[in-house]
C-alpha cells in the first residue's frame, strides 16, 4: 500500500548519474530529522517490509559513520556502510553510501530537511553515483520498494513521537 497523500517521488534524469528523491511528511522537521539520526528510530523504518535491521554503528555527526545489515525473510543479508561528511541538525546531511555486495561503488548523498509549516516537512535527497551504470544498477534493484515501504513505516514512527 502506498501513501497517496505523501507519495515518494524518484527522478533519474537521463544521461547523468543522479537520483533525486522527495517525500513530504505530516510531522515537523525536528521529528523527521530525529527519526533519521537516532539509531533506535532508524531501525524501526529503514528498508523494505519484512526485513530485520541490525545497526552496528550509526553516528550521525560530521565525521561520523554507519554500518547496518538488512536480513530478508529467507535469511539473506545485505550490508551497507558509509561516512557522514556533514550533519546540521534539522537542516542537512551529506553522507556516502556503499552496498557491500558491490564494493567500490560509492554514492554521495545529500538530504535536505525542509519546514513546510503547519507541522509538515519535506525531505529532498540527491544521490550522485560514479557512473550511469552504477546509478542504473541502483534503480534496477527495486530501491523504490524499500524507500516507499520504509517511509510508510516512518509515518508510523513519527505519529508515535
Amino acid at each position: 500500500m502506498t501513501n497517496a497523500t505523501n507519495p515518494v517521488t524518484i527522478t533519474a534524469p537521463e544521461g547523468v548519474p543522479f537520483i533525486d528523491i522527495e517525500r513530504e511528511f505530516d510531522a515537523p522537521v525536528a521529528a523527521v530529522y530525529r527519526a533519521h539520526v537516532e539509531p533506535e528510530l532508524v531501525k524501526q523504518w529503514l528498508g523494505p517490509n519484512g526485513y530485520d535491521v541490525e545497526i552496528e554503528r550509526y553516528d550521525v555527526r560530521t565525521g561520523g559513520g554507519y554500518r547496518y545489515v538488512h536480513t530478508n525473510p529467507a535469511g539473506e543479508s545485505y550490508a551497507f556502510n558509509g561516512v557522514f561528511h556533514v550533519a546540521r541538525p534539522n537542516e542537512f546531511i551529506i553522507q556516502t553510501f556503499e552496498f557491500e555486495g558491490f564494493p567500490d561503488v560509492v554514492s554521495i548523498e545529500s538530504a535536505t530537511f525542509e519546514d513546510l509549516e503547519d507541522g509538515r516537512s519535506r525531505v529532498r535527497a540527491h544521490a550522485v553515483y560514479p557512473s550511469l551504470e552504477a546509478r542504473d544498477g541502483m534503480i534496477s534493484s527495486n530501491m523504490e520498494v524499500g524507500l516507499t515501504e520504509g517511509y510508510e513505516r516512518l509515518d508510523g514512527v513519527l505519529a508515535a513521537l
